[in-house]
């Protein structure tokens, strides 16, 4: 900075503009201001830059603040303005009198003038004086001067100054003007000081400049912005905005055209669809007034939405709004309409309605939506509201839209407030209802359900009619067989019905053609269901066609079926006959979405139906039953209970079958394609070092430019490993060869042939050739560098003239010893090392080495001794002088000999052998990944400068941003610190030399590559460090790392890097931008530049950073013309006023990444009409001198959140991308610098062919890297690599139906913007936001690819509680989708095999995951009405009798399938392809063995329970699960809240269910027939039970028993109330889980208590078990038994029924005691009933009074209307103690075991004992070890 005796208040060093690797700085902003006061901001931050220098100035810029707040809010009702205002009126107080005698001047007005006048001269002049100005600092210096001259204004006022100084004024109206000129830009400096500006001189944007400047012919308004229409600074833009108000903010014809085309697509299909001609009007002119009406129509297009906010979601009401807009540019720009002031005025305020108009019905709408927990039909989401301007009536609508509409119907209510009448009205539904019922299902995917139902008919039709499949075509079985035409009917008329029932809201806003359609639907498939089934019936000869023609006069030859039926048929299957003709022939019906494969042959498991018939027929043959219970239709013929009882749970495997054969489909094709992908090729380093020829060819041919074409798709092998090099030059420039010298040395100290037969051997490989020549060049060049005396510069080139004599003449060998060649280059690296540190007081030994080196050549290596070297060391005798005295040390230190001897360094220390580096194996892990990916196909790399242009966005609320000092030394319940842990966890298994050896020996590769690998070294290097290498660079001990803040701050940002954190975030984003300088570089660089090395770049001269034509400007601005990363941090304004210290955090982010830009929603208080309002902005900051800078605001018409928060968060930053391309991260992902600099391939898949439809968003892979701590994380990390990889392979490649996940995809930019964006935002039904995108991307004939060539790191959930939570929340959203209107038109719009893809691989694995479970629950109430009823002993009876082994093998099958192996198979497939399968196999076995079923198994019953109920009920909502490291203990009572309802209750009534078929049951005639039977069962059981204690840290331990032990209890017995959470009491936790009951609808409430009548059986029929039954079948038994349930309910009241009426209370107390001791004494005497009897009792009474418990539950308001809710609750409570003992004693046991938390330990946590982690004494407690 070129200002005299300014002392600067910033930091002293600026941080780099590329990504920073460390903090190298923390700033603050302690200058926050209330949201009302935002205009005093400024001036607070001018006196805080002042305040050492001048601090009088400063007090006085303070004390104008303080008077301009005051004035902005003289009542102080602001939020936070009194206590802002209070605390800086203190702080004026305290200064007064210091800042008043140290004032320079007299007055205070002499004081600022007189600073002023100094700053204005030392700062904007002298700025300006400068060659190379630096814009930021000038522009800086003018806003500060500008705001010092407010100040001094103010300050002239008050002391009454009349005039201020003419030279003072000058430099004022300087200040003003140029203020405008530097204003804060994002990426393109466009004002008139920005001209000169590198990235402004890119041919790209001069060509766009100049397009926008083109505004000829255009008029404009007289009165605006006078002084830029005389400057010809006005564009395009500007005239837009002059013409509608929107807020501020030699071209290529075909780059237009193609932008123009993409852009308009979808309003011109809009158009299309709604019979409307669009309102694109060219003029037939010139070509220059057509280009700048196509700008004009895209700038119009582009503010539009810029400006939409929430409208952004709805892109027809977007292309209302443009195609109304658009035709009053036209008007305009034809002179239709004059441009006045009141017309321009009337356009904004006509646009700004209409958006918020928009607004304010979503508002309306969110609101009845009550946060998500109404009903969908009650309320109207973004879908509904942009469905409407699907139809022609939204013309109807005008423009500006009549307010009497009616779409405003909601609206209009609600504006009229409290003189409204009525009730505020309804918008609407306009095409879809999302009811809530699980008949969604079969609705959306109607033809699947249709196609498994008639397949099963058929196969029972079959096997019922015992005939073989050859003989089908029999008279009667081909008469029974044609009766699916009328099941299919009958489903037909099942589709329509729920079509009408379903949407039945919305009839009120359907045309009349959409009734009638609807009508006629079901009257249609209502008239075939009753036409079917009568031809059916028909006899044969009822009916002759004979008087027909003779056409249809061959019905009559088909004897068997009935002529009439078949002509029916026909009919009935003509439009399914002409779809299908149609399908055959897209060309006809384009609206058909059509597969490139066909993917899957339905596999029907015949073996599943055929053994059921024969035992089915005998159960209904046996006529008497002999019944233990009492049978309401004992004369019931056919025993259908038994039959269905036996069926339903093969026909509920039937329909799981496609899910089993898609697992295996998917494991086998997905494995196949991954193979042909060449994914695995390299595994390990030993592979890779196996195809070290072959690596520099790949990545030239994949990351080097090239003009040449390449043909794309498989080859069975690759021609890039041959790169001949004849010339030095080219051979340097492909071989710069790091690890051949020493093969070499060895080679040549090992050699005893001639010299000719050596170099023959050097030259077999040309990169060794090579290697040895730059080594000995540069062997020279360092002798050269340091030798300054005549007489050894004479004796080296003495020397080197004989060798290279010696090789000329073939003698060398001959004349030099080479066994001495290592001993010489054992000095020489020494040499070398000592140069790379350049310390001076090496000198002396640098001198030594040289003396050394001298005596090896001349008295070990050479033969022949020469006489002239000989003279010369005698003469150096004889003068008393020692050789090399005088040499130059250190050199000079330049970035190119640096390099150069860094490079020299690593050719001569690198090994042969790279097997045993490095020994992380994560940087093992990416070398062979990047290595790999380089022969996989890909796109070849455009220049930098012809790729296409992308963004990263990254959604950030509240999450960790970077670990602070308190929270690294916060200790657990265990004393574990996160410090403490993270030193464990990485205890430094990784050494730097490790790691360079094993890049140097690894990429053998090209100078182009050279710099590329150079970068990933020092990547790796820098973030693969452990702790032991982090200590090391900060050069201090343990216990001194907290003494200093340097150090303080770099422990912060080496933990921070270790977990999931936006920090790691943005680091691994900002790798985008390092890797495009880099490779810009290589592009723009001459072949001398590029040996020189980039390094001379990265850390360039400050000339070379002010110069606009320097290669370091050049890079920069290529770079932010190609990349922009915007993180969306929703809070940070919200979070800076309350002194958030993830604020500062963000903000240091910022500071350390320049290129960073933070978008956040902006909460700003104010005053209209005497109020405070609060208005939001949209708001995009930048770093500037280590302060945000704001560089956008746009207003918005309200708030940004109104439905799902991260959608909402992403759409209000969109605006602040950039390019052609979006990707979006998320806040727990990684990225890799190797895998950056394959992001030109990637992006170049846009441009690719990739069949009928180009990509909308290229999918990529991702690295899971939080699996390696504990076996949970193993788990979890193997089940979600499977799915980003071979899952999504098989989705993409060839179903064609993978979507977006909240994965790392790149989205087609422009093709989102206009379709709605990357997401869907509607409260409750988008929950999974993300699929959407790809729902509406797929709907809107885009197309989803997947490429597993580049991958981005994802950080997952670790800890049991975590991962259920996501797997909540998952299971949710997919709830959710099951009543979507995009899961509807998925299943309709696609073809049979796209529709059986979408199904089973999105929804369907849910609802099969369900199944399973019922499945299990069918079987075993199967078995309990069999068991109870008398059934099974009858028919096992009847089976031995008969010797039935059929019947009796039936009747003891196991039903249960497990999916849990099937859906294994795909991640056994993945590892094995890409690790080996000798791996995965191990894997799996250790998988097994660390008891990863039981994770899956528990998984499955989280899945069941939030699936099921959310569709049932809803209530599905966004479930934060945290990021941290999870090794804390969980307590049982947090464990207990967390499963009860989803595992614990179904694990213990499937437990007694087993228990009471083992008890009762006699199908399993023994104990192992039993185990066989029930052993998968029990499995689930057992797993649902035990799980959360098998998988929690110390779950196992005494003393945490006892600790959790007391905590239940505590927690069981404290009283909930308002305001008590959860946690803290089970009365507010139990209510808390009822609350999807409170808002569920009728439908609901009816299931519920439906599902809760099946608890009534066991008591049914276990007390006609009882022995004190005495066999009797009376249903007054079961009469009886009631009066146990009704005294346990009375003494569940008794505390408001004792308190309200005491006497009655006891003498009733007294009454059942003395009835009860009566019936009890009466049972034992004389009805025998005996402690079995008790406890299955006990068995029979539990479940009934739980059915109660769930009934009065779901009966709430009619319970608490009769006042028996504390009953209910007094109930509830016993239950769930019984329940908690239940599953707390076994536990308690095992832990009285030491050695089963030893095993427990081993078993959690094996993975990290096998990388030699310290689990057991972080378990321990690290206070111990500290």
């Amino acid at each position: 900075m070129a200002a005299g005796n300014h002392e600067q208040p910033a930091l002293t060093r600026r941080a780099s503009r590329s990504a920073t690797t460390t903090f190298s700085m923390e700033v603050f902003d302690n200058e926050v201001v209330p949201s009302s006061l935002q205009s005093i901001a400024p001036i607070l931050r001018v006196a805080t830059e002042i305040q050492n220098e001048r601090p009088r100035v400063a007090y006085l810029c303070r004390f104008y603040a303080f008077e301009k707040a005051h004035r902005l809010d003289p009542n102080s009702s602001g939020r936070g303005v009194r206590q802002f205002k209070t605390s800086l009126h203190q702080r004026l107080e305290r200064e007064n009198a210091s800042t008043l005698a140290s004032r320079v001047k007299k007055t205070d007005a002499r004081e600022i003038e007189s600073f002023y006048k100094q700053y204005y001269e030392h700062y904007v002049v002298a700025l300006n004086k400068g060659e190379q100005a630096d814009r930021a600092q000038l522009g800086k210096a003018y806003q500060t001067a500008g705001v010092l001259f407010e100040v001094l204004c103010a300050v002239n006022k008050t002391e009454k100054v009349e005039e201020v100084a003419p030279e003072i004024m000058a430099a004022a109206n300087d200040v003003q003007a140029k203020k405008e000129i530097y204003a804060p830009y994002n990426i393109l400096p466009l004002d008139s000081a920005g001209a000169k500006q590198s990235i402004m001189q890119l041919e790209e944007v001069k060509a766009a400049v100049t397009a926008l400047q083109n505004t000829r012919s255009l008029t404009w308004p007289a009165s605006f912005e006078q002084h830029r229409q005389k400057a010809g600074e006005l564009d395009l833009l500007d005239w837009l905005r002059a013409m509608f108000g929107f807020q501020a903010c030699l071209l290529d014809d075909r780059a237009v055209d193609a932008l123009m085309n993409k852009l308009f697509k979808n309003y011109k299909t809009w158009c299309k669809y709604l019979g409307r001609k669009h309102s694109l009007r060219l003029p037939k002119g010139q070509q220059p007034e057509v280009q700048q009406r196509k700008l004009l129509y895209m700038g119009l297009y582009l503010l539009i939405w810029g400006e939409a906010a929430n409208v952004r979601f709805m892109p027809e009401c977007l292309c209302y709004i443009f195609h109304n807009m658009a035709y009053e540019l036209h008007g305009l720009l034809a002179g239709n309409v004059s441009i006045v002031t009141e017309k321009t005025s009337s356009l904004l305020m006509r646009y700004c309605f209409e958006v918020n108009n928009m607004v304010l019905i979503w508002l309306q709408e969110s609101k009845k939506g009550k946060n998500g927990k109404a009903s969908h039909s009650a309320w109207c989401n973004y879908d509904d509201l942009n469905e409407y301007f699907w139809s022609s009536d939204c013309f109807l609508l005008g423009w500006p839209m009549r307010d009497d509409g009616e779409f405003f119907k909601s609206t209009r209510n609600v504006t009229q407030g409290k003189h409204g009448q009525g009730k505020p009205g309804n918008l609407g539904k306009s095409f879809f209802v999302e009811t809530r019922t699980f008949w969604h299902i079969f609705r959306s995917f109607d033809r699947l359900w249709t196609f498994l139902i008639l397949a099963l008919q058929i196969m029972i039709i079959i096997a019922w009619s015992n005939v073989s499949v050859f003989d089908i075509f029999q008279k009667s079985s081909l008469y029974k067989l044609s009766s699916i035409f009328i099941t299919a009917a009958f489903l037909r008329f099942l589709q329509s019905i729920l079509d009408v029932v379903l949407n039945f809201p919305s009839h009120l806003r359907w045309k009349f053609t959409t009734v009638l359609r609807n009508v006629l639907k079901i009257i249609v498939s209502l008239a075939w269901s009753i036409i079917l089934p009568m031809c059916y019936l028909l006899q044969v000869k009822s009916f002759s066609f004979s008087q027909l023609k003779d056409v249809l006069s061959f019905l009559d030859k088909l004897k068997g079926v009935p002529p009439l039926y078949i002509m029916a048929v026909a009919i009935y299957l003509l439009p399914n006959l002409l779809a299908a003709v149609l399908f055959v022939f897209p060309m006809l019906r384009r609206w058909i979405e059509n597969s490139d494969w066909l993917i899957i042959r339905f596999l029907l498991w015949w073996s599943q139906i055929k053994p059921l018939v024969k035992p089915t027929h005998d159960i209904m043959n046996i006529h008497h039953v002999d019944y233990a219970w009492h049978e309401f239709f004992p004369n019931a013929k056919h025993n259908y209970g038994a039959v269905i009882t036996l069926w339903a749970p093969v026909i509920m495997v039937y329909f799981l079958d496609v899910q089993i054969w898609y697992a295996i489909f998917s494991t086998l094709y997905g494995g196949f394609i991954g193979a042909f992908d060449r994914l695995g090729e390299i595994r390990t380093l030993e592979m890779l070092r196996s195809r070290f020829q072959s690596l520099p060819g790949a990545f030239n041919t994949s990351l080097v430019p090239s003009d040449k074409t390449r043909k794309r798709g498989f080859f069975l092998s690759k021609n890039n490993h041959k790169a001949a090099a004849s010339r030095r030059s080219e051979a340097a420039k492909f071989a710069q060869l790091w690890n051949d010298i020493p093969v070499a040395l060895d080679m040549a100290a090992q050699f005893r042939s001639k010299d000719a037969d050596l170099w023959r051997r050097i030259c077999a490989d040309e990169y060794l050739k090579c290697a040895v020549i730059e080594c000995y060049e540069s062997f020279k060049l360092v002798l050269n560098a340091l030798v300054i005396g005549e007489t050894e510069k004479r004796i080296i080139g003495i020397i080197i003239k004989e060798i290279e004599s010696n090789i000329s003449k073939s003698t060398f060998l001959a004349n030099f010893r080479m066994k001495y060649l290592p001993d010489l280059c054992k000095k020489f690296v020494e040499l070398v090392e000592i140069l790379k540190v350049g310390d001076k007081s090496k000198k002396d030994r640098v001198v030594l080495l040289l003396q050394d080196m001298l005596e090896v050549v001349t008295r070990d290596m050479m033969v022949n001794e020469i006489r002239e070297l000989a003279e010369l060391g005698q003469g150096s005798k004889d003068s008393g002088k020692q050789l090399f005295a005088s040499i130059v040390f250190p050199p000079p230190n330049t970035a190119q000999w640096e390099e150069q001897i860094r490079r020299l360094y690593l050719l001569l220390t690198v090994k042969e052998s790279a097997i045993d580096v490095p020994t992380n194996l994560e940087a093992r892990r990416r070398i062979a990944f990047f290595s790999n990916s380089l022969f996989m196909d890909m796109p070849r790399a455009p220049r930098v400068r012809k790729m296409l242009s992308f963004s990263v966005l990254t959604p950030y609320y509240s999450e960790e941003t970077v670990y602070s000092k308190s929270d690294l030394e916060m200790e657990n319940e265990d004393g574990v610190s996160i410090i403490y842990y993270l030193q464990k966890i990485y205890p430094g298994l990784l050494h730097g030399p490790n790691l360079k050896c094993i890049l140097c020996n690894v990429f053998s590769v090209s100078c182009y590559s050279t710099n590329i690998v150079y970068s990933i070294e020092i990547h790796l290097y820098l973030h693969s460090d452990e702790w032991n290498n982090f200590m090391e660079r900060l050069n201090c001990k343990e216990n001194e790392i907290l003494e200093n803040e340097e150090n303080i701050l770099q422990l912060r940002h080496w933990a921070s890097l270790r977990g999931q954190t936006l920090c790691r975030t943005v680091r691994g984003m900002m790798y985008y931008r390092r890797a495009l300088k880099l490779q810009a570089f290589l592009d723009m660089a001459t072949e001398d530049e590029i040996l020189d090395g980039y390094k001379t770049i990265t850390e360039p001269s400050a000339e070379d950073k002010k110069s606009q034509r320097s290669m370091y400007t050049q890079l920069e601005a290529v770079a932010d013309m190609k990349f922009t990363y915007v993180a969306t941090c929703q809070n940070y304004g919200n979070q800076k006023r309350s002194g958030d210290r993830r604020a500062t955090d963000i903000l240091n982010l910022m500071v350390n990444n320049p290129s960073l830009r933070v978008a956040y929603i902006d909460e700003v208080e104010e005053r209209e009409g005497g109020k405070n309002q609060k208005v939001y902005y949209s708001v995009l900051v930048k770093a500037v001198d280590n302060l945000d800078q704001e560089i956008y605001r746009i207003k918005l018409p309200g708030s940004a959140k109104i439905g799902e928060g991260k959608p909402e968060n992403q759409n209000h930053a969109i605006v602040f991308t950039r390019g052609e391309a979006l990707q979006t991260i998320d806040m727990n992902q990684d990225n890799y610098l190797e895998e950056a600099f394959k992001m030109r391939n990637l992006l170049e898949e846009f441009n690719e062919d990739h069949g009928v439809r180009p990509p909308t968003i290229l999918g990529v892979r991702e690295h899971i890297f939080t699996g390696s701590v504990s076996s949970l994380a193993w788990f979890m990390s193997n089940q979600e690599t499977s799915f980003v990889t071979i899952g999504q392979r098989v989705l993409a490649r060839p179903l064609k139906v993978r979507f977006h996940y909240g994965h790392p995809d790149v989205f087609d930019r422009i093709f989102h913007m206009t379709r709605g964006g990357i997401s869907k935002a509607s409260r409750g039904i988008n929950l999974s936001e993300d699929i959407f995108a790809g729902f509406n991307s797929t709907l809107r004939r885009g197309n989803v690819t997947h490429h597993e060539y580049i991958q981005v790191g994802k950080g997952r959930d670790v800890g049991l509680n975590q991962i259920s939570l996501f797997e909540a929340k998952v299971a949710c959203g997919n709830g959710e989708q099951i009543l979507s209107r995009d899961i509807y038109r998925l299943g309709h719009r696609f073809d049979f095999f796209r529709m059986l893809s979408c199904y089973y691989t999105t929804v369907g694995f849910y609802v099969s995951s369900m199944m399973v479970v019922l499945t299990v629950y069918t079987y075993l109430y199967g078995r309990l009405y069999l068991t109870l009823s008398g059934l099974e002993k009858t028919i096992v009876r009847y089976a031995r009798a008969k010797g039935d082994d059929a019947l009796g093998v039936v009747m003891a099958s196991q039903s249960l399938v497990q999916l849990g192996f099937l859906m294994a198979l795909p991640m056994v497939m993945e590892i094995g392809l890409e690790r080996g399968f000798r791996t995965a196999a191990g894997d799996m076995i250790i998988m097994q063995l660390q008891l990863a079923a039981v994770f899956f198994t528990f998984s499955l019953g989280t899945k069941l329970h939030y699936f099921g109920r959310t569709v049932l009920h809803g209530g599905a909502k966004y479930r934060a699960t945290g990021r941290g490291f999870v090794v804390r203990h969980e307590k049982f009572a947090e464990n207990y809240r967390m499963y009860s309802r989803s595992h614990f209750t179904k694990a213990l009534e499937l437990m007694i269910l087993l228990v009471v078929f083992q008890a009762y049951g006699t199908a399993a005639s023994n104990l192992s027939a039993y185990i066989f039977i029930t052993f998968s069962i029990w499995f689930l059981v057992v797993s649902w039970l035990f799980a959360p204690f098998l998988f929690n840290p110390s779950g196992f331990e005494w003393q945490k028993i006892v600790e959790d032990f007391d905590d239940w209890a505590k927690w069981m017995n404290n009283r909930g109330g308002i305001g008590v959470p959860a946690t803290k009491s089970w009365e507010s936790w139990w209510a808390e889980e009822q609350e999807h009951l409170q808002y569920t609808g009728l439908v609901g409430r009816f299931w519920e208590i439906i599902l809760a009548l099946r608890f009534f059986l066991y008591q049914y029929g276990i007390v006609y078990q009882l022995r004190a039954a005495q066999n009797d079948k009376s249903i007054m038994v079961y009469g009886l038994s009631w009066l146990v349930i009704v005294a346990v309910i009375v003494s569940m009241g008794r505390q408001k029924f004792s308190a309200d009426f005491q006497l009655l209370f006891r003498l009733l107390k007294l009454f059942l005691f003395i009835a009860f001791s009566a019936v009890l004494f009466v049972f034992i005497k004389f009805l025998e009933l005996t402690i079995g009897d008790i406890f299955a009792s006990l068995l029979g009474f539990l479940p009934t009074g739980w059915a109660l418990l769930q009934i009065a539950q779901a009966c709430r308001p009619i319970v608490k209307g009769l006042g028996m809710w504390g009953s209910v609750k007094a109930l509830a409570r016993g239950y769930e103690y019984l329940m908690g003992l239940v599953i707390f004693a076994p536990v308690a046991i095992l832990a009285w075991f030491p050695f089963v938390s030893e095993f427990q330990t081993r078993l959690l946590f094996n993975q990290a004992f096998s990388r030699g982690l310290q689990i057991q004494r972080i378990l321990a407690g690290g206070k111990k070890n500290k």
